[in-house]
């Protein structure tokens, strides 16, 4: 348990370091920004005329209150979570490369098996830290903004949803890891992260995205009422197992890593 606390104490002060950490803050924070700018275009005509072609797309987003509003939030987490995610995922275990302290970390009398875990717990507290300042700003400018229908329990509903949606893209992180470390940068697992995407895009409009683990997070934070978007039993299962072989695959490739 020591060894588990240094190196995470260790990864912490890595992290708290880099400006990579703060430019991701910003960057989390822009999203409920967005978001609230058009929800509050769309409030205004007389705004939403002068901006012409950007108005009318405002009106198309949802519609004009909490549960609109609360909708837009959470898919657009769903979707830039994954990449920003991913980036994170890369950058903490692809950085050692672009540093080349990879030689330094391995040299360490510390098991690697510790060495992994500390880097995935900061990941994770990292991502769902993005996630909640997402979520603090889009709240405080929903209330700022003035939407209409307020509803506690559309409140409760949302947060609940949020948070789900965000933990289970966090199970998508372990095969990012792997890449990250079998690569040697973050390249190669960003890439991956956006082709997946993509790809769960695809899928879902084939009515599979149940069964594709990265198609799963964004259709839990949908509508169930459409076709081929309600989650089965069988999906949790599927995402479960990618994050255990992920992190089994990345174990592995720490543990060998001198051979490399």
């Amino acid at each position: 348990m020591k060894y588990i606390i240094v190196a995470i104490w260790a990864e912490f002060l890595k992290v708290r370091s880099s400006k990579v950490f703060y430019l991701t803050v910003l960057i989390f924070a822009v999203i409920p920004l967005m978001t609230g700018l058009m929800m509050y275009i769309s409030q205004n005509p007389d705004i939403a005329a002068k901006l012409g072609i950007v108005g009318t797309k405002a009106k198309l987003f949802s519609e004009n209150n909490w549960s609109g509003y609360f909708s837009l939030l959470s898919q657009s987490m769903a979707s830039v979570g994954l990449i920003g995610f991913g980036f994170v995922t890369s950058w903490i275990f692809g950085r050692e490369h672009s540093d080349r302290t990879m030689k330094d970390i391995l040299a360490l009398p510390v098991s690697r098996s510790v060495i992994v875990l500390a880097k995935l717990f900061i990941s994770f507290a990292w991502c769902m830290f993005l996630a909640l300042v997402t979520y603090a700003v889009g709240m405080l400018l929903g209330k700022l903004i003035g939407i209409p229908d307020w509803s506690f329990s559309l409140f409760i509903k949302f947060s609940h949803l949020f948070f789900c949606a965000s933990l289970l893209t966090l199970l998508l992180n372990s095969p990012v890891a792997f890449l990250a470390g079998y690569s040697r940068g973050i390249i190669a697992p960003l890439g991956f992260v956006i082709f997946t995407l993509i790809l769960a895009n695809f899928v879902g409009v084939l009515g599979l995205g149940p069964y594709f683990p990265w198609a799963i997070p964004g259709l839990f934070s949908v509508a169930k009422e459409s076709a081929g978007m309600q989650i089965v039993p069988a999906s949790y299962i599927i995402l479960l197992s990618t994050f255990i072989l992920g992190y089994w695959a990345t174990l592995r490739w720490w543990q060998h890593a001198d051979h490399h």
